[in-house]
């Protein structure tokens, strides 16, 4: 069997993926599944940044606090809560830092543009791997599967923002004994 061809990309719209995947495994529509993944993705990579000293907590001031439409409730994905709303058109999506709904096609077109002709083939597997779990089960050990097979980058500062290689088989050998051994 050749050797398989690696796509080159960085972690985060690996997660942003991923992230997506579990979420339409939930049930979500696909929109609100990109909006949550973004969300997903963007904290993960705040907590990230904070941890290697490239950002800090920016806390919010009343001012910003005026705008913000209430939101509808949240969602738990992959260990992380995201507060929900709805646009204008009653689509129900991510709230983003200023409590706005975040938009999925922004989310759809990164995504492409990071794995270009390869998205298929990553998505496909992906979801075989979220199909081999319970819903409940693969939402709680979901990022763990996500570090088995996510491009491996250099550690610290080196290593924020680079590209890795992701290995669709080790997606494909992600398998749901990480359920099992979890329990």
């Amino acid at each position: 069997m050749p050797e398989e061809t690696p796509i080159k990309v960085n972690r985060a719209p690996v997660l942003t993926l991923w992230a997506a995947v579990v979420a339409e495994r939930l049930g979500h529509p696909p929109d609100t599944a990109l909006s949550l993944a973004s969300a997903v993705a963007g904290t993960a990579a705040h907590a990230k940044a904070k941890r290697l000293g490239l950002a800090e907590d920016r806390p919010q001031s009343l001012e910003d606090l005026r705008d913000v439409p209430t939101l509808r409730h949240t969602v738990r994905l992959l260990g992380k809560d995201i507060g929900m709303t709805a646009d204008a058109d009653g689509v129900v999506l991510a709230a983003g830092r200023d409590g706005k709904p975040s938009p999925a096609e922004p989310v759809r077109t990164y995504l492409q543009r990071a794995f270009g002709e390869r998205l298929g083939e990553a998505r496909n597997a992906m979801e075989a791997l979220a199909a081999s779990a319970p819903p409940d089960e693969l939402n709680r050990v979901g990022f763990r599967l996500y570090e088995r097979f996510r491009p491996e980058v250099p550690e610290g500062v080196k290593g924020w923002g680079a590209k890795g290689e992701l290995y669709v088989a080790k997606i494909r050998e992600a398998s749901a004994d990480e359920f099992r051994r979890s329990r």
